[in-house]
């Protein structure tokens, strides 16, 4: 009992000095790992790469202002493009990594002026305006980064858009001078006009390595499927011209060729198609009377007639698009835009962004030995589906054709959908518009498939002046728990719908609208209030139905239909 007591007496004072005398220590340890937690998480996600750089922007600093990079002669340069090559062979895939939005990271290199030994440029025109405003719309979108570590797709700066500007060999070298070049590995070139005179190659000439290639002029030959992205050629009246959309339908002329340097042999033919046919088809050609410039290409003539270019192809029903020297052209933009249904004859011609797009909707492919016949083929196309390719022709041009930043984006999202094809866009989402016009719809059967933008049904009651049945049909079938919304058809033009305080009290949105006719067939409408995939029509005098048995109608039938009321149903939840 007493050593018990003396240690209960010395314990309570005892502690209380050990922990005084190690409280500085304690402190000062926990003070270092603190700092040292710290310190670890800063230097872990400060961006510290040696290779970033500031948000790529030419407004940031001027072309002049650019480093200067000599080339020596000895430079190495990259091999010719790989024909070989394709996802699994050629792209790192594990650059890009996983991440939560789905989304490529692309790193675009900072500007330089490279020129040879003695100070020419490797191109006669520096940066063109489209090809800086293809770099900044990608600065400027979800995939950029200014962080070359993460990077799973590199741009050079180096714009070889125009072929004929460049100068082969230098160009080469300089590509191989980029930093992380590694033989063309997951880099992106732009190229609109390949090859030059005499034999005009399909495929940029400049030696690449393994680099994906966006051309605007691939052959079957020299397109490498699902490696390379095929683009159109940007015409530069997009920017310029801004033309009024045009409603589908009969135009002035069946047939029109606006193409200025055809083949003599295709233009005899068309020539003789106009003998033949006669007004149906205007042949335009250039203007001989007028001084060459700016103003010259935006005319075109016939027989001393003067047409506005190309406000003209808005006056025809198909447009030719012939190939040139060069299998793009771009005159093909000018005709979607125009909403002129282009007939493209330019065999083994890759046509933009056909890896996804469904040019079976907006144009007509016509092999070069079928010129002849070809007024005969597109006579047998029915106007109904004339009228559906000239509404998607116009969509193609506003979607994917109207902008160098329209045509950087689509040929990313290709890219993107290759390396996240788990996450990639439907056949649907590629080619249908995002929101149905239904002024153009002729058969619902053509609809879409789109998911509903709301669960349950809408309920539509067509009424006329039965107020005090309306609201008892109202206040029943705002007693079923899978109604989204309660629209009422008010059918009476000589007398006002009710105060909006006179109204059943519901837990759902109702809405009145007001119609210019006394129709039956209003309440089958497709209002835009209507949002679900199911709708009730209901007479405001069928009051016999229960809240119940209108919720097993909708959980178990596909239609149920009687003289006054019809509930229907595509697709079950």
């Amino acid at each position: 009992m007493c050593a018990s007591g003396k240690y209960t007496s010395r314990g309570p004072a005892l502690i209380p000095r050990m922990k005084t005398k190690h409280r500085i220590y304690y402190i000062t340890l926990f003070s270092v790992v603190l700092l040292g937690l710290i310190a670890t998480g800063m230097f872990q996600f400060w961006p510290h790469s040696i290779e970033s750089t500031a948000e790529w922007s030419l407004d940031r600093r001027s072309v002049h202002d650019a480093p200067l990079v000599r080339l020596p002669v000895s430079s190495p340069i990259p091999e010719r493009g790989d024909l070989s090559c394709r996802m699994h062979t050629c792209f790192d895939v594990y650059r890009c990594g996983y991440n939560p939005k789905n989304r490529i990271k692309v790193y675009i290199y900072p500007l330089q002026r490279f020129v040879d030994e003695v100070g020419v440029p490797i191109s006669s025109t520096g940066l063109s305006r489209e090809y800086n405003d293809l770099l900044s719309a990608i600065s400027d979108s979800d995939f950029y980064t200014d962080d070359v570590t993460r990077a799973c797709l590199f741009v050079p700066s180096i714009d070889v858009l125009n072929q004929n500007s460049l100068r082969i060999r230098e160009t080469a070298q300089a590509l191989a001078m980029l930093p992380r070049w590694d033989k063309g590995m997951n880099h992106l070139l732009f190229n609109m006009l390949p090859g030059g005179p005499p034999d005009y190659s399909t495929a940029l000439d400049v030696p690449r390595d393994r680099a994906l290639l966006a051309g605007g002029g691939f052959s079957t030959w020299t397109y490498r499927q699902g490696y390379d992205v095929s683009i159109p050629v940007y015409s530069p009246l997009s920017a310029d011209v801004e033309l009024p959309e045009k409603q589908p339908g009969p135009r002035r002329y069946f047939i029109l060729s606006s193409q200025t340097a055809i083949h003599r042999e295709y233009r005899a033919e068309l020539e003789r198609l106009k003998e033949e046919n006669g007004e149906a088809l205007l042949l335009l050609d250039k203007c001989s009377n007028l001084s060459q410039g700016a103003a010259s290409a935006r005319k075109r003539c016939y027989k001393g007639q003067v047409f506005d270019y190309p406000q003209i192809l808005q006056e025809s029903s198909f447009c030719v698009v012939l190939r040139g020297a060069r299998l793009g052209q771009a005159t093909l933009s000018d005709v979607l835009q125009a909403g002129c249904i282009p007939v493209i004859l330019a065999d083994s011609y890759i046509l933009p962004f056909s890896e996804v797009l469904d040019w079976k909707r907006a144009s007509v492919v016509i092999p070069e030995e079928k010129l002849p016949e070809m007024y005969t083929i597109l006579k047998s196309i029915p106007h109904r589906q004339v009228e559906e390719m000239q509404r998607q022709t116009r969509w193609f041009w506003d979607a994917y054709f109207s902008s160098m930043k329209a045509i950087g984006m689509t040929a990313l999202e290709i890219i993107n959908d290759r390396i996240y094809p788990y996450a990639a866009r439907t056949y649907e989402q590629w080619n249908n518009p995002p929101v149905v016009k239904w002024s153009s719809v002729n058969s619902p059967l053509f609809l879409p498939l789109i998911p509903p933008r709301s669960p349950g049904f809408t309920a539509v009651v067509l009424t006329y002046d039965r107020i005090e049945s309306l609201f008892r049909v109202i206040t029943e079938i705002s007693k079923v728990p899978s109604l989204a919304k309660l629209l009422v058809v008010w059918n009476n033009q000589n007398k006002s719908p009710p105060e909006e305080s006179l109204w059943p009290k519901i837990a759902v949105p109702l809405k009145v609208v007001r119609t210019k006719e006394n129709k039956l067939s209003n309440r089958f409408f497709p209002y835009d209030e209507i949002e679900t995939e199911a709708v009730l029509a209901i007479d405001d005098d069928i009051i016999m139905l229960t809240s119940d048995e209108l919720q097993f109608g909708y959980e178990n039938l596909n239609l149920i239909c009687y003289p006054d009321l019809c509930f229907s149903t595509l697709i079950f939840p």
